[in-house]
């Protein structure tokens, strides 16, 4: 299975947003308790189903060590990657520790709860990534909302792709039903919104509605 940095949009230093590349979360990982010295683990991420990276996580004390294969676009070899990233920890008011990782990218070295992969895992900084929101009309926001719902649900991304897939195996008929409810009413409001706006443009209305 291929691993960050198979596609176009996961490749080291392209000018995209958060959302185009698979990101690690330093939050999640302690929450689900594992950033434990000598464990090890895979991360994995999917879309519509399928999966589009895997990195494998070994923990030491105060790092942990990165192991995956990645390939820039128009590349046909993998490249093996492993490294370590240095863990840091900071004192919360109400006691425990709050991890963050440190930025290994070339000269960076920042606090921070996510890195985002490609080639290496870096900030966001190093990446040059805007957050989604930023490059993002209104009703392209409430598409990328309808998006993420589609994806709980294993469907195909694209709001014009209909909402007629199934229910994913295990989960309970009321969550579906809110789902779809909530799915359905953010892809009618992004609707309203995209032909509002190609009415104003002058462009014909009945050449992209499905």
């Amino acid at each position: 299975m291929g691993g960050p940095g198979s596609g176009r949009r996961w490749h080291y230093g392209a000018r995209y947003t958060t959302d185009d590349y698979p990101a690690l979360d330093v939050r999640r990982l302690s929450r689900e308790k594992l950033l434990v010295a000598g464990n090890s683990f895979v991360r994995s991420w999917y879309r519509g189903g399928a999966k589009v990276a895997s990195i494998r996580i070994e923990v030491a004390e105060s790092w942990i060590v990165l192991d995956y294969r990645s390939r820039q676009y128009g590349e046909t070899d993998w490249r093996h990657n492993r490294y370590s990233v240095v863990l840091d920890r900071t004192p919360c008011h109400l006691g425990g520790v709050r991890h963050w990782f440190r930025c290994p990218g070339e000269g960076c070295g920042r606090r921070v709860a996510i890195l985002y992969g490609g080639e290496r895992y870096v900030c966001r900084h190093c990446h040059q990534l805007a957050y989604e929101s930023q490059r993002e009309v209104d009703y392209d926001r409430l598409a990328r909302r309808a998006d993420r719902i589609r994806d709980k649900l294993g469907w195909e991304r694209g709001i014009l792709n209909g909402n007629y897939w199934p229910k994913p195996k295990g989960m309970h008929w009321r969550t579906f039903q809110r789902l779809v409810a909530e799915h359905d009413r953010l892809v009618a409001a992004s609707l309203q919104g995209i032909a509002a706006q190609l009415s104003l443009s002058g462009e014909p209305i009945e050449d992209w509605m499905p």
